[in-house]
């Protein structure tokens, strides 16, 4: 019989569309004590730059209604000690497993790039253009097509792996990063990272975070990524991976129908560790409840009901 939750991303089979989104899962080392990590459809892990990134000074991290604020910074200990250190203990899994990347110049991009796309653990690379939360780099590549395009191209030149591009909603047109970057050859889009947001501390009558602004992520997004995934999916031919506020198998369903062909989970893991098996075992109930065979089958349906 066969596995009704099974998807593909161009030629990687995952046993499962569910996936933590970058930085919300570290290097799964806290979950793997709660959970078989093997459950999961793919392990992404946190940012990876050049060198070792410290991070935003503190607070970097405040609640919001049906959301979260974050400006981390790309706390991460350099592709060097992701090579050395985490990769080969996340291998023990089996499981696919993604790099998010980052950089503050193009050169950046491609030796990180470079680096960890020649490690066999590596089935994907994860270009990460869209972080909000660093003053060079980031976002400052995801909000325009051309340099969008030009850094896409640098780093598909180098990467023996698939390279997927993270979308920043931060834009007013999504659609044009997505077909940029899928002309300079990328394999699929992640979709979306965090939207730029702040809060005021009343006492004080400061911004919360220390960095002033920060990404929102949250079941708050979830209608936007939903819109802005549903605009891509009929303007470009590659997969995508969605992301937004998910907390539910129905949550998962809903990406499906805009055009996801997989999915990734951030925030919920913070409220409810445990949310990504729940997810993955809930998934068979409601395909049930729909009459849906494969959940491959609910890409992009959305769009069958003008």
């Amino acid at each position: 019989m066969k596995n009704r939750l099974e998807v593909k991303l161009g030629d990687l089979v995952l046993k499962n569309p569910i996936m933590p989104a970058s930085g919300c899962f570290g290097y799964g080392r806290e979950y793997a004590k709660l959970y078989d990590l093997r459950l999961l459809g793919a392990i992404v892990v946190k940012a990876t730059t050049l060198e070792e990134r410290l991070g935003n000074p503190t607070p970097r991290i405040a609640e919001t209604p049906s959301g979260m604020l974050n400006s981390i910074g790309l706390q991460n200990p350099g592709v060097e000690a992701v090579i050395k250190e985490e990769l080969p203990w996340l291998s023990q899994f089996q499981t696919p497993i993604i790099v998010n990347i980052a950089g503050t110049l193009v050169e950046d991009y491609v030796a990180v790039a470079e680096k960890i796309s020649a490690v066999p653990e590596v089935a994907m690379i994860e270009l990460n253009i869209s972080c909000p939360n660093v003053k060079c780099g980031g976002i400052t590549f995801g909000t325009d097509p051309k340099v969008a395009y030009e850094l896409t191209k640098a780093v598909k030149e180098v990467s023996k792996v698939p390279v997927y591009v993270k979308l920043s909603p931060n834009v007013t047109d999504i659609v044009s990063m997505a077909t940029a970057v899928e002309e300079a050859g990328a394999d699929g889009l992640s979709m979306i990272n965090t939207l730029i947001g702040m809060r005021f501390d009343l006492k004080t009558r400061k911004p919360v975070l220390a960095n002033q602004v920060g990404g929102l992520s949250g079941p708050a997004i979830k209608p936007i990524a939903l819109r802005m995934i549903y605009e891509v999916y009929k303007n470009v031919s590659i997969p995508i991976i969605g992301m937004g506020g998910i907390t539910s198998a129905e949550d998962v369903i809903e990406f499906f129908l805009a055009g996801a062909s997989a999915v990734a989970v951030g925030t919920a893991n913070f409220i409810d560790p445990y949310v990504m098996p729940k997810i993955i075992q809930d998934l068979e109930r409601v395909l049930d409840e729909m009459g849906v065979g494969q959940i491959s089958e609910l890409t992009g349906e959305g769009w069958n009901y003008q």
